[in-house]
């Protein structure tokens, strides 16, 4: 298989995924009660904060996203932007296994990876190489579990939220913004509860393979109930943390076209037809 072909497979593997106490004032003060900050209702607050994190992650548009950590593996680093919609979009660009620059795109559940021109002639001059995660896993025979949607903030939180046990670990400033350290460990059921449908089945096989029995998500939120950072455990598969900026910034991520596109699954059960037939 050639270099950029394990880099598809990396990519994908790779980015195919996060003290309930009273706040009061001094009995018998003639003055008003002092009301508490976001952080500390962040704090204290926990169910009805997670709720309005959800809530105001859920209505965000877009977001841009820094990424490092290991998954399939592989060191994993990059930068891109995601887009929140409806099917969820986005665009990284990361280093490939030898340190080639890469671009990767992912429109609802197809991986798009550009091809180094250098290596278009073997993909009949296309630019694109396209994999549908929902079609693909048992054809290809490689592992899909890890995806982009990893790094989407609204999933994260959502898993804080169906788990019990979150914990506030307590203040801290993520890239000079003060934000809320929450801490949980999800089993795998819970964390599957987040993954898109049309992927979970694979997502949840290849847990299984890995020995992944739960996951550990942190988050970071700040004052306007934003994710700031999360960073996510699955056992020894993957260990990524994500940086959030510049939410609500207008991105433009766009489907490659069909004609510099080509399909990898395709390539593979074409490869296994040909070798049956030796």
């Amino acid at each position: 298989m050639s270099l950029w072909k394990k880099t598809t497979v990396v990519a994908v593997s790779a980015l195919t995924a996060l003290a309930v106490s009273a706040c009061g004032s001094e009995s018998g003060s003639s003055e008003q009660p002092k009301q508490p900050t976001v952080l500390e209702l962040l704090a204290s607050d926990l169910k009805g904060s997670l709720q309005k994190i959800v809530d105001t992650t859920d209505k965000s548009d877009s977001v841009a996203v820094t990424m490092e950590g290991t998954a399939a593996g592989q060191k994993l680093s990059g930068k891109g932007v995601l887009d929140l919609g409806d099917p969820f979009k986005a665009q990284i660009e990361a280093a490939g296994p030898d340190g080639t620059p890469m671009t990767m795109r992912m429109i609802g559940t197809a991986i798009y990876v550009e091809i180094p021109e250098a290596e278009r002639a073997s993909a009949d001059g296309k630019r694109w190489m396209k994999l549908d995660l929902a079609a693909a896993g048992a054809p290809a025979g490689m592992d899909f579990s890890k995806q982009f949607e990893d790094v989407d903030p609204t999933k994260q939180v959502k898993t804080l939220l169906a788990t019990e046990g979150v914990k506030v670990v307590g203040e801290e400033t993520i890239n000079g913004t003060r934000t809320v350290h929450y801490t949980v460990t999800a089993p795998v059921a819970t964390y599957l509860g987040q993954v898109d449908a049309k992927v979970r089945p694979q997502v949840e096989e290849q847990l299984a393979k890995q020995g992944v029995k739960d996951v550990t998500v942190d988050v970071w939120v700040d004052e306007q109930y934003r994710p700031r950072r999360v960073h996510s455990v699955m056992g020894t598969m993957s260990d990524l943390t994500v940086d959030y900026t510049d939410y609500g910034k207008a991105v433009n991520i766009e489907t490659p076209p069909p004609a510099e596109t080509a399909d990898l699954a395709e390539m593979l059960k074409g490869l296994g037809e040909l070798t049956a037939g030796v």
